[in-house]
């Protein structure tokens, strides 16, 4: 599973990209996940959600479900598959972005690009 809280950061990062609250993410999922849950998973105090969590939170960020459970250490990567199912994790947050995220998101990745570290 890479990072300890590898999971935890990024459910935070799908949380703000969705730009919802806390609370607003205990309401979507009906109660099942409750924001002080979530904040200790994103924090990375509770590793490990039940399977039931993951895909309750999959279908509030729009994050295919076994990508959750990879990262939760229940399944293991796919290799081949592992590339594309991350640009779909990206891909899903660029549908509602404005010119102005778009463009500080493309400086970004110009920035992460000329470190050299692409994988």
């Amino acid at each position: 599973m890479g990072h300890p809280n590898e999971l935890g950061r990024l459910l935070a990062d799908l949380r703000s990209a969705k730009g919802l609250s806390l609370r607003q993410v205990e309401q979507a999922t009906e109660g099942a996940v409750s924001n002080a849950y979530l904040s200790q998973l994103e924090k990375g105090k509770i590793r490990k959600p039940s399977p039931n969590v993951l895909h309750r939170l999959s279908a509030v960020y729009a994050v295919p479900y076994d990508a959750l459970m990879e990262k939760a250490g229940y399944l293991l990567p796919t290799r081949g598959r592992d590339a594309g199912r991350r640009r779909r994790l990206a891909a899903f947050a660029i549908d509602d972005l404005t010119a102005e995220e778009e463009e500080e998101l493309l400086k970004y990745l110009a920035f992460l690009r000329s470190r050299g570290k692409r994988a």
